[in-house]
């Protein structure tokens, strides 16, 4: 029995990890959006990320709200897909 405890711990240390990373919401200030076409390049970029789940740009504010998994994706792998498409993106304070 008391083996089957320290599994059971174990096992739940283990999984605890993925369980925190669960879904985000964050916003970038994304740079070099000057035309109508740039949000939809930016939104096709981000939402390519695997586990990003959500992607709205907003052209005027010069922003990317995105939803993604965190234990399969991070802040800096959506930023870097942005910027490697020529638009840098940077974690809005508060985010």
């Amino acid at each position: 029995m008391k083996s089957f405890s320290i599994c059971t711990l174990i096992g739940a240390l283990m999984l605890a990890p993925a369980a925190w990373a669960g879904e985000r919401t964050v916003t970038f200030a994304v740079d070099n959006m000057t035309c109508a076409s740039c949000p939809y390049i930016v939104k096709t970029t981000m939402a390519a990320v695997p586990g990003v789940a959500n992607v709205t740009v907003s052209f005027e504010a010069k922003t990317a709200t995105v939803t993604f998994d965190g234990s399969r994706t991070s802040t800096d792998a959506i930023a870097a897909a942005s910027m490697n498409a020529g638009y840098p993106a940077h974690l809005r304070q508060g985010s």
